[in-house]
């Protein structure tokens, strides 16, 4: 009896674990998607990015960059169409910390800087729960071979 007990609390247990990922999943999955639809739209970056700062690695293939107020300074375009693809959510801790890696495509000319026609990267981004919403707290953008990152270095509008 006690041994039925136990398989049925692990099965309940790895049950609501699971459904708790499936959540984290769906809701950074959803959020990436509606990010970049209303990017796309509005040439603006609606990505909210830590209020304690933002660490990140830009396609440019330059240094690591520190942001502290990452949120008062957005990424602008000329035009940008960029898609999310093959997204792919980890939950590390349910409902507080995910990672989320996928390939964005498309094309871009950020504001003063050259325009990009085929990028290609590698995404991954750390998100964390801030305030009951879904933040970056780092990201990682690399070029896929066959595609670019961006140009410019140094700024803030390298971000994608």
């Amino acid at each position: 009896m006690k041994k039925n007990g136990i398989l049925l609390l692990l099965f309940i247990t790895s049950n609501l674990i699971a459904q708790n990922n499936s959540k984290d999943e769906t809701e950074i999955t959803k959020l990436i998607q509606s990010n970049w639809e209303i990017n796309n739209k509005g040439n603006i970056d609606v990505r909210l990015m830590s209020d304690n700062g933002h660490y990140a690695f830009n396609s440019t293939g330059g240094l690591m960059i520190y942001d502290q107020n990452p949120n008062n300074r957005k990424n602008e375009w000329d035009y940008v169409s960029l898609q999310p693809k093959h997204i792919k959510v980890i939950s590390l801790v349910q409902g507080k910390a995910a990672i989320a890696m996928f390939y964005s495509e498309g094309s871009m000319k950020p504001k003063g800087s050259p325009a990009v026609s085929h990028y290609m990267t590698r995404v991954t981004e750390a998100y964390i729960k801030e305030n009951g919403k879904w933040v970056i707290k780092t990201a990682h953008y690399s070029p896929i071979s066959s595609g670019s990152g961006t140009s410019q270095i140094g700024s803030r509008s390298e971000d994608n």
